[in-house]
């Protein structure tokens, strides 16, 4: 199967979002042929390059979301494109305005007070229709003309712009956009909208690009969805969306937060943004044949979002347990009564040190802990560098914890030391992270705002116990392996520590449930072989459509679509050796011919030349499952291509097709051979 991996700042960049999981899904799938198509934000992530890529991605394509064209060239491909006359300006007008007033329209809350729930839910029905309009006729436009960006950029589309800001019904925060205001938007739409200008659509002649894709599986909800959504309105192929950080809510999330920035952007520009991207996740959603939250907060989000439940299937994140293993046998094997007997009472904390974190109310509780376990300490390990902005919280912790804490001596002549220690992952202490979990008697997480929490997993894996508050998908990772607390309370933080760490036997069995937990459904092999079935489940209920007709997307013979019509083979150019191949191929396709065994044919499209084995010149096939055929001229029963009335002999299945050689599975004038 070939699958299309479509990113968003992320996978194949070294510095990308989802990079980890990425990874271990194509190495896990190597059954699989990957392409990959993959969006960048910055400079800085390209200029990190790529990371090292498995085997079987076939290829990568890349576009920039960020800068600026020159002028008069389109930035995604840099050729001219074809100039816009009378005619096109009016359709770009036309499907822009759909677009525009859908983002700048009022949400049925805002917007339809009193209505009555089936003229809300009709009206939010409407507008999702008009902006599926919008979106689909401009790529449609850029697709003609060679792209969208200097109508995007043009003086015509902020007046579309301002004119849908001032309708009846527009969004309060959009009514007093100004002119710099419209001018943001436009720029940052038309990065947004940058894929439905790319060239991954397929050329005549030229790279098929998503044609040829069985699946596409997008890596979120948001743009990296766009060019999955035009291959699926184009060629009918199946849309897979897994999201492990909702993107709508990410972006929610960076707009607050830019929203007290020094140079922070209109309230106008805010709404119309996060407008645009509340629609584009609910098109997405609509659109998709299964969605893959990572856990069930995110899949709370999705549903808020226009999500229907039986779309939704929970998959939980892969994390590689073979660097915990170690510890955690260590920890599972030791006996409760000797934990924690060779040292101080120990806390551990490992994340990014940024204000989500919370350290600071972590480092309050610590204080109400070292009154009820004296000799307790505190462990901070860092992982990775603090950015620019988080730098100056870091040195906050450490002044704080100077304040609460000053450096303690036992007697007159020893050197004072500070029960708080903040540590780099990597460093001397604290060399790797199996060691770092390992260093302390349970593990604590005080974030304020989670999405699935790594660290806890981790945790797990080492076997500790765990303390953390409960925000994100907490409570759903620890399930009753572990304590939580409410968010921003110390005194309920420093509670559970101390029970905890003046408990080391309770503790010890908390660690013990956590890790068979973590073991069986937060592995890799686990993430892995769900998206095997998927993938599989997918390309059954969503067939690919018959290609003996006049080309790619037509019906086939029987006006149906099949199952499973790409085979592998059909991928690799060239002709197969006689000697062994029909039964390693008919070996390697029983599984499917199982289920599909007479509607499995290759599209013509492909141009396949028709492989030896398939031509039943020597019938020596006997006791394949898929084709026991034997006799003078026997044929395959997978995609017989030619020979006599094969009759099968020792297989479950025998199927023959006469007369000349027809290309590979387009079998004319069939004719049923006797079951073996």
């Amino acid at each position: 199967m070939r699958v299309a991996l479509l990113t968003e700042g992320g996978y194949p960049y070294a510095r990308g979002e989802s990079l980890v999981w990425c990874d271990r899904l194509l190495r896990g799938l190597d059954g699989h042929e990957f392409d990959v198509y993959a969006l960048s934000r910055g400079a800085r992530q390209e200029e990190a390059g790529w990371c090292d890529l498995p085997r079987n991605v076939a290829r990568v394509r890349t576009a920039p979301l960020w800068g600026d064209g020159p002028a008069g060239e389109d930035p995604t491909t840099g050729a001219a494109p074809l100039s816009y006359g009378r005619r096109e300006r009016r359709r770009f007008a036309e499907h822009f305005r759909d677009l525009a007033e859908t983002v700048c329209a009022a949400d049925t809350e805002e917007g339809s007070e009193g209505a009555w729930p089936g003229a809300r839910e009709g009206r939010t029905t409407e507008q999702a229709d008009r902006f599926a309009t919008g979106l689909y006729g401009l790529a449609e436009l850029a697709s003609e003309r060679g792209g969208l960006s200097p109508a995007l950029r043009s003086e015509q589309a902020v007046r579309i712009l301002e004119s849908a800001c001032r309708a009846p019904g527009a969004l309060r925060a959009v009514q007093s956009a100004q002119v710099s205001d419209l001018l943001a938007v436009t720029e940052r739409l038309e990065r947004a909208l940058r894929p439905l200008s790319l060239d991954w659509y397929g050329e005549r002649g030229g790279d098929p690009g998503l044609a040829s894709a069985d699946l596409c599986h997008a890596v979120g909800g948001g743009l990296a969805a766009l060019p999955g959504l035009l291959a699926q309105r184009t060629f009918g192929t199946p849309l897979l969306i897994s999201e492990y950080g909702v993107r709508l809510r990410e972006h929610y999330l960076a707009s607050a937060a830019g929203a007290v920035a020094p140079v922070a952007a209109g309230a106008p520009v805010r709404a119309m943004l996060a407008s645009f991207q509340g629609r584009l996740a609910r098109e997405a959603y609509a659109r998709a044949q299964l969605i893959t939250p990572g856990n069930t907060h995110a899949r709370r989000w999705q549903e808020r979002c226009g999500a229907r439940p039986e779309k939704l299937r929970t998959v939980y994140p892969g994390m590689d347990a073979s660097p915990f293993a170690e510890i955690g046998e260590q920890t599972v094997r030791a006996r409760p009564s000797d934990t924690g007997r060779d040292r101080a009472p120990t806390l551990v904390w490992v994340g990014s040190v940024e204000p989500e974190k919370d350290l600071l109310g972590l480092l309050h509780a610590f204080a109400q802990v070292r009154e009820r376990v004296p000799g307790a300490r505190l462990r901070v390990v860092a992982r990775g560098e603090a950015e620019a902005e988080d730098a100056d919280y870091g040195t906050r912790c450490r002044a704080l914890a100077a304040q609460l804490f000053p450096d303690e001596a036992s007697d007159a002549r020893s050197v004072g030391e500070c029960p708080v220690s903040f540590e780099e992952l990597g460093g001397p202490t604290a060399p790797s992270l199996a060691e770092a979990y390992g260093a302390g008697d349970v593990v604590v997480l005080s974030s304020v705002v989670e999405g699935f929490p790594v660290s806890l997993v981790e945790a797990m894996f080492c076997g500790r116990a765990t303390v953390s508050t409960d925000v994100g998908a907490v409570c759903e990772v620890i399930g009753g392996t572990g304590l939580v607390v409410p968010p921003r309370n110390p005194r309920a933080l420093a509670d559970a520590c101390a029970d905890l760490l003046r408990d080391p036997a309770r503790g010890a069995r908390l660690g013990a449930a956590a890790r068979s937990r973590a073991l069986e459904l937060f592995t890799v092999e686990q993430n892995v072989e769900a998206f095997r079935g998927i993938y599989l489940e997918l390309m059954s209920h969503c067939p690919v459509p018959g290609a003996s007709g006049s080309g790619a997307g037509q019906p086939g013979t029987e006006g149906a679509p099949h199952p499973f019509a790409r085979p592998a083979e059909a991928h690799l150019p060239g002709r197969w050796a006689a000697t062994g191949a029909r039964r390693t191929a008919a070996s390697d396709l029983s599984s499917a011919s199982a289920s599909a065994s007479a509607s499995i044919s290759a599209p013509a499209s492909a141009a396949v030349p028709t492989p030896s084995w398939a031509t039943g010149a020597d019938g020596a096939g006997g006791g394949s499952k898929v084709s026991g055929a034997s006799g003078a001229s026997g044929a395959s029963g997978v995609s017989a291509a030619s020979g006599a009335s094969g009759a099968g002999g020792g297989g479950d299945t025998g199927r023959g097709a006469g007369g000349g050689s027809a290309p590979v599975g387009v079998g004319a004038d069939a004719g049923e051979g006797e079951a073996g």
